[in-house]
């Protein structure tokens, strides 16, 4: 009887301490995501990760071969959305390439391809960011789809176009709502917000480069 007092008492003593641990632990886990990207953090959301500024300089010397050295923060920012700067395929560039994902398995060659392609999409989008960021991420059918409806890019636009899609290609089952907010309206194609995403974090890159 002695000795399961002493260790009922030994438990009591250590069982605050293994409480406190686990919401330590709780919390620090609430905040990732997937591969360990950090979201909803009030002082980090939006920031880019050292996975993608790892990458500025290939992604700088690739703009300017294509001519768009003034787009390289908006690339960061890109390939902060997509893949927050992780794996072999950082500009989730492959299907850009071959038309189908996971035959770009070289970092180097991602961001030449990446570049290369978002560059095809702002000349064809005449030069408008928004649509080409988001034909980034549709394909550049979305772009004769704006041109056919009034020529500018809208967020209106992005939703007709994905539930268009979405309708056409859901019983495929490669599709499914991205984010919750699109299921209201059935835009289950690509992201609808990607546009904001991907400038969000472009603010967030003259931020850093100025702090």
């Amino acid at each position: 009887m002695a000795k399961k007092t002493k260790k009922r008492s030994f438990f009591n003593r250590i069982l605050p301490f293994l409480f406190i641990g686990g919401i330590v632990y709780a919390f620090l886990n609430s905040n990732l995501i997937g591969d360990g990207i950090n979201i909803d953090l009030p002082n980090n959301q939006d920031r880019l990760s050292s996975h993608v500024l790892q990458y500025e300089e290939e992604v700088t010397a690739y703009a300017e071969e294509e001519g768009i050295e003034d787009h390289v923060d908006t690339l960061l920012a890109l390939m902060m959305q997509e893949s927050g700067g992780r794996g072999d395929d950082p500009m989730q560039a492959s299907e850009s390439l071959c038309g189908s994902v996971g035959c770009i398995d070289d970092a180097d060659r991602s961001i030449e391809q990446g570049v290369t392609y978002f560059a095809q999409t702002l000349e064809q989008a005449d030069y408008d960011e928004k649509l080409a960021l988001q034909s980034y991420n549709f394909g550049s059918g979305f772009i004769d789809y704006v041109k056919d409806n009034g020529g500018e890019y809208t967020q209106d636009l992005a939703i007709e176009f994905s539930q268009l899609k979405y309708e056409e290609l859901a019983h495929t089952g490669d599709y499914s709502c991205l984010r919750a907010e699109a299921e209201q309206y059935d835009a289950c194609y690509g992201d609808i917000y990607y546009v904001d995403a991907v400038l969000g974090y472009k603010e967030a890159v003259s931020q850093q480069k100025s702090a």
